[in-house]
């Protein structure tokens, strides 16, 4: 029979976790039991950009979870994308974007969305721009 770490007998399907794992908390302990973020139509893109609101509030540190705190100070320093952000705080997305849906609620962070390449001018068109000021 083979043990576990603690030396107890190993079960079939347990699992178990040595001191360097850290401690354990479900996405949803995290986001209160929540799913989506913030009022309804707010969607943060993997690639929507994050930026600490100087002119925001002050959050009130009871107000914020230690997981709110970590993505202020991960955008404290200079703008970063959402999947910076899960890669920076090592948390899910999903847990990431109700979170960041909380700091756009109380004024914290701002979003910005990339534009959309269907909007963006065609390449045709800026090469007849080029072509145009090198003629000049």
């Amino acid at each position: 029979m083979t043990e576990t770490p603690t030396g107890g007998p190993w079960e079939p399907g347990s699992q178990w976790y040595d001191g360097e794992a850290g401690p354990l908390v479900r996405p949803y302990a995290m986001t209160g039991g929540r799913t989506q973020p913030g009022p309804a139509g707010v969607r943060f893109d993997l690639i929507a950009l994050v930026t600490l609101d100087p002119d925001g509030p002050e959050p009130d540190d009871t107000a914020l979870g230690p997981e709110h705190r970590t993505l202020i100070d991960l955008c404290r320093p200079e703008t970063q994308s959402v999947a910076e952000l899960a890669a920076g705080a090592d948390l899910p997305v999903g847990v990431v974007r109700v979170l960041l849906g909380d700091l756009l609620e109380l004024g914290c962070v701002t979003v910005s969305r990339p534009v959309p390449p269907a909007q963006l001018p065609d390449e045709r068109i800026l090469r007849e721009v080029i072509e145009g000021l090198r003629a000049l």
